[in-house]
């Protein structure tokens, strides 16, 4: 996973490694059922679970990030609103009422620990514009040097240029780099392309193709066995 140049930066994959949704539910976010239904009481709530089906669908036919009105869209033609109306999308596509992210109980203490080593650090993700104010509300932003984000780009992992934005945004070279992911086949990609790279599995075996560890802490001993000869 290492190689002679050390670490000098982490590039974050950001939901399942740094944050987890509200609810337990990504997409559609927590408050999704609630809205259409004040919006369309005739909605049947028994055709939700389809047009997630069909809304993950098309975040998955798509090569990168779906515009959010797309997404919302599709979903809503399942239920039968064919025609929606801003107000509906408006509020659909708003801040909720309360937070949808959380961060997991090992963020704070292994950032911390990150930061005292002067180890940079950034978020790669394949998400929708705006994540940077999630973290901001959540207190975390702080320890980012900035945030690639998919729709941003107009592109998605593991497209060379997501991993390439993340070690420009610290000023390092790919191989200073270590990139950690919930998705081993996008850690990988990572590693071919010159960074090092280990996955996150929280939950479920381990992967035999990359490095993994169970918890962010983890990721502590492996920082500090390769950091740079400098000390930083």
């Amino acid at each position: 996973m290492t190689d002679d140049q050390g670490i000098r930066g982490v590039l974050f994959d950001s939901g399942g490694v740094l944050i987890g949704p509200v609810g337990g539910r990504w997409n559609p976010r927590y408050d999704f059922e609630s809205i259409v239904v004040e919006h369309h009481p005739e909605t049947r709530v028994e055709l939700f679970p389809k047009a997630f089906a069909v809304g993950q669908r098309t975040l998955d036919a798509a090569t990168t990030t779906v515009n959010r009105t797309v997404y919302h869209r599709a979903m809503l033609q399942v239920l039968g609103i064919e025609e929606p109306s801003e107000a509906l999308l408006h509020e659909l596509e708003a801040p909720a009422a309360g937070p949808t992210i959380e961060p997991f109980p090992d963020v704070r203490p292994v950032l911390d620990q990150l930061r005292a080593w002067g180890v940079g650090m950034s978020v790669v993700s394949d998400n929708w514009a705006g994540l940077e104010l999630g973290y901001r509300a959540l207190g975390i932003e702080h320890y980012f040097a900035g945030f690639v984000i998919s729709e941003v780009l107009g592109c998605c992992k593991p497209d060379p240029r997501m991993y390439a934005a993340g070690s420009d945004l610290l000023g390092l070279d790919p191989g200073e780099c270590l990139f950690i992911d919930d998705d081993p086949e996008l850690v990988s990609a990572a590693i071919q392309l010159g960074y090092q790279g280990v996955a996150l599995i929280r939950v479920g075996l381990h992967p035999a193709t990359v490095p993994a560890i169970t918890t962010l802490d983890e990721l502590l001993p492996l920082v500090a066995g390769a950091r740079a000869p400098d000390g930083r």
